[in-house]
């Protein structure tokens, strides 16, 4: 499994960015794909997951409602949409995947992963 983040960049508060993680090297109908980010000094931590075969939807409390993940099947690819971004989601952000169903929120459950991606929001 190749993973591929990109999208990351300088926003001012209250803006918005798309990030985009390109999946490669299995069928994913069976995988649960994520988000992740972490800052500087701080642990990683979970942002959102989706599940490939139905799309069902996972956020951290921190980013519901501001953020939204998806997929595009035919280009293997998820997104993570992000709205009314804050200062404090100043992180580097990572696409994980995982071959199950269920969509843990522990980085650890996690056994693929893309480069990060920064993403730096200006107050």
């Amino acid at each position: 499994v190749q993973l591929q983040a990109y999208g990351g960049g300088l926003v001012q508060a209250g803006g918005s960015l798309r990030l985009s993680c390109a999946a490669s090297g299995r069928t994913f109908s069976s995988y649960v794909m994520g988000w992740f980010r972490q800052a500087p000094g701080k642990e990683r931590e979970f942002v959102a997951a989706i599940r490939w075969s139905d799309e069902i939807t996972y956020y951290a409390d921190s980013v519901k409602g501001r953020f939204t993940i998806s997929r595009d099947n035919a280009k293997n690819t998820v997104y993570l949409q992000m709205n009314s971004l804050k200062p404090e989601d100043t992180a580097v952000y990572y696409c994980a995947a995982r071959y199950s169903n269920n969509a843990y929120t522990n980085y650890v459950a996690y056994p693929y992963w893309g480069q990060g991606t920064l993403v730096t929001v200006s107050s």
